[in-house]
């Protein structure tokens, strides 16, 4: 049943300029498609992200579990330490990536995205010639299941980059299961349920190139969102700010803690949890000065799975609030649709009235 599904049938998206050239070609014009008039101004917010110690987390620190929960139902983000990932390889990822993201324009072109389809260079959630862009160049793989990888993408990536993309995505599905577990155990949800959704899921990496921008506040890196995934496990690659949260109406910038990663809920967790762990808007910002690098891995349920309020979180005083739906059709909603801050799962939400909404093409 899983091998019907590919990647192709999960979504596609429009083939776009790469905003790398852009700014190399005209490096003081902004091209009409990427003005923004939609956007927040950045707030000046002092606040910190929460900082959690995986080691603490792992020696059966009660406190420390507890610092992860409030994290998770207050801010929906927080910033990883003493996660395990050794610092070599971390490094071998930044300098890799950033190799990769590199290249010549004539050796991306062979890693460009086909009409249709969501791997490789490019962008996602372009459906219209008209749609306002990102500034932003993207990579994007499936790195598992395997029979989800692209066979004329994944094998041709070159080495060193693909080898330690491999090691990287390894290490950081084992990091995503063991937080989940975490997660689960904080809200006293069955272990087997949270491992038979995430333990053989959809594991996909974005690697993201926000150009040097000569009017950075008409654009928007990346526009605001919540992710549609289980678990976002994020790297920044060089210490430029630039990923922001929304709390309490401001825009929050996240200070990049050295070999850390930032971590946030997504809106699968979101439906698991019936609301008690929320997804939270984010967005990414650019500047004038240097461009800013980041590799963002995801992990889902199995695409084979039925997605909803996990049953021993579902009481006659808590009930629930997010329909069940199939994770591959959950999936083709989202890719078939604009990134618009959390419209989405407000598809999956039940109604407090008889109003009925469409689940199968989430429209």
């Amino acid at each position: 049943m899983e091998r019907s599904i590919s990647s192709g049938t999960l979504g596609g998206t429009l083939q776009v300029p790469c905003v790398q050239e852009l700014a190399k070609q005209s490096p003081e014009i902004v091209p009409p498609r990427y003005f923004r008039d939609d956007l927040d101004p950045s707030a000046p917010a002092q606040r910190e992200i929460p900082v959690i110690n995986m080691s603490n987390l792992l020696q059966g620190d009660s406190e420390e579990l507890k610092k992860l929960d409030i994290a998770c139902k207050e801010w929906g983000f927080f910033q990883l330490i003493s996660h395990g990932v050794s610092s070599s390889l971390i490094e071998k990822v930044k300098t890799d990536t950033k190799d990769f993201l590199n290249l010549p324009m004539e050796e991306k072109k062979k890693f460009w995205q086909e009409a249709g389809d969501l791997q490789g260079f490019g962008q996602a959630f372009v459906h219209s010639d008209e749609q306002k862009l990102d500034w932003c160049d993207m990579f994007y793989i499936i790195t598992s299941p395997t029979y989800l990888r692209k066979p004329n993408l994944f094998p041709n990536i070159p080495l060193p980059f693909r080898e330690t993309m491999e090691m990287f995505a390894e290490e950081l599905r084992n990091l995503a299961l063991t937080i989940i577990d975490y997660l689960g155990k904080a809200l006293g949800i069955e272990q087997e349920h949270v491992r038979g959704l995430f333990e053989d899921g959809m594991q996909s990496m974005r690697m993201n190139q926000y150009p040097r921008c000569p009017q950075p506040d008409k654009v928007i890196g990346l526009y605001p969102h919540s992710d549609s995934v289980g678990l976002t496990i994020l790297l920044q690659l060089n210490e430029m700010e630039g990923l922001q949260i929304k709390k309490d109406g401001l825009w929050i910038p996240v200070r990049p803690i050295h070999d850390a990663f930032v971590v946030n809920i997504g809106d699968i967790l979101e439906i698991l949890t019936n609301g008690i762990y929320s997804s939270v808007e984010h967005r990414a910002v650019v500047n004038s000065e240097k461009e800013r690098l980041s590799v963002a891995t995801f992990l889902s349920p199995r695409l084979d799975a039925e997605l909803g309020p996990a049953p021993s979180l579902i009481t006659p005083q808590n009930p629930a609030k997010f329909r069940k739906v199939g994770v591959a059709d959950y999936f083709r909603g989202f890719f078939g649709r604009k990134l618009d801050s959390k419209s989405y799962i407000d598809v999956m939400r039940i109604q407090t009235e008889e109003c009925p909404q469409s689940v199968d093409g989430m429209a």
